[in-house]
């Protein structure tokens, strides 16, 4: 079988559960896979992805051997893969634009990035990293804020004529101007915000979508997670959130039946705790009124290691992208990107949107 190709911006602690997936699942069948949501995409399986070009602007990381960066600090997640063959592909530097947030600098060597001195690359030179590597996917895991950064590289995307999947809450996929460009080139976009396997978004949304087929009111609800990776570190900027925030408030927004006022809804990222590292702790409350106009409320705490919890969603984003290019099919793949990611550019439920993409793979939907 052949490879799916893809380059990768941000060689952090996503990238690190990906590649170790990738390698992992080499010896699994599908029996024993456990985790894995498709086994079988479009006659790819998990293992048959290979990152041939990578990105990052952390001295740790920049002219590594990618099986290297990935163990790298601030690398925190969970090793559960750890002899990973050489890949024979060095990380390259990347562009910095906005990728870097000045408050990283505050905090110790290995929590935080470290800035390499190596030259920044233009857009003509990752441009050619990617044509040269023979790149089909690019895959986005730059830090949340990093809105200039993601737009530089969706366009070197669409310069060098691969598929892009946005993994981080910078909206590409359902911003018109972008999805028209996308289109315009015949190049396939997944987007935007990676949604976790089983994390605060889903189980978030599954609940809302009870409360309303049980007839439960739902009035007002919060959702606030901890963590002690990068990605909470570099959110402390709050500037950065804007997205992060609203895609995160909109996935659950769209199940209801009626949208809550934005003062009833609170849904973000709280607080950085270090010794937390890449584990996650999600404090969910709703509250709302049953028969009788008879009170309620619920409330759930739920803890999972962050990047793993998001590289099986990635992988299964990645081979629909790759069915896209097969059909030579451009622009939103909107069932992959509703069932994949929490800010799609139409929503739909979860129900429909996984029947969306099983239709998709199985080559019953073009999209």
């Amino acid at each position: 079988m052949e490879k799916i190709k893809i380059a990768i911006i941000g060689i952090g602690n996503c990238a690190s559960s990906l590649i170790q997936g990738i390698e992992y699942y080499r010896t699994k069948s599908p029996e024993d896979a456990i985790g894995i949501m498709h086994w079988d995409i479009g006659g790819f399986k998990p293992h048959d992805i290979e990152v041939v070009a990578a990105f990052d602007v952390d001295e740790r990381k920049v002219g590594q051997d990618v099986s290297k960066a990935i163990f790298s600090p601030p690398n925190c997640t969970t090793v559960f893969c750890p002899n990973i063959p050489d890949s024979g592909v060095k990380v390259s530097m990347g562009k910095v634009l906005d990728g870097f947030s000045e408050h990283m600098t505050d905090h110790k060597p290995e929590y935080t990035f470290i800035l390499s001195q190596a030259a920044e690359p233009s857009k003509a030179d990752i441009v050619k990293t990617l044509k040269d590597s023979g790149t089909e996917i690019l895959v986005n895991y730059l830090p949340v804020g990093s809105e200039e950064a993601t737009n530089f590289y969706a366009e070197c995307a669409i310069d060098a004529g691969v598929g892009f999947v946005n993994c981080i809450p910078v909206f590409i996929a359902s911003n018109p101007l972008w999805a028209e460009k996308f289109k315009q080139n015949n190049l396939p976009i997944v987007g935007d915000d990676i949604k976790a396997q089983l994390g605060a978004t889903i189980t978030h949304r599954t609940l809302s979508d009870l409360f309303k087929k049980r007839g439960v009111k739902l009035e007002r609800t919060y959702q606030l997670n901890t963590g002690g990776n990068t990605d909470f570190l570099n959110m402390l900027n709050r500037s950065r959130l804007a997205s992060k925030k609203e895609s995160k408030t909109e996935a659950v927004q769209a199940v209801l039946g009626d949208r809550l006022e934005d003062h009833d809804i609170h849904v973000g990222p709280s607080d950085y705790v270090s010794w937390q590292q890449d584990n996650k702790v999600c404090f969910i409350r709703m509250e709302g009124k049953l028969f009788g106009d008879v009170p309620m409320n619920l409330e759930l705490r739920l803890s999972v290691e962050d990047s793993p919890n998001s590289a099986g969603v990635s992988i299964d984003a990645i081979r629909c992208c790759k069915l896209a290019l097969q059909a030579k099919k451009g622009g939103i793949l909107h069932s992959p990107s509703s069932f994949f990611m929490k800010h799609p550019p139409q929503q739909f439920t979860d129900q429909e949107a996984y029947e969306m993409t099983e239709d998709f793979i199985a080559g019953r939907r073009d999209d």
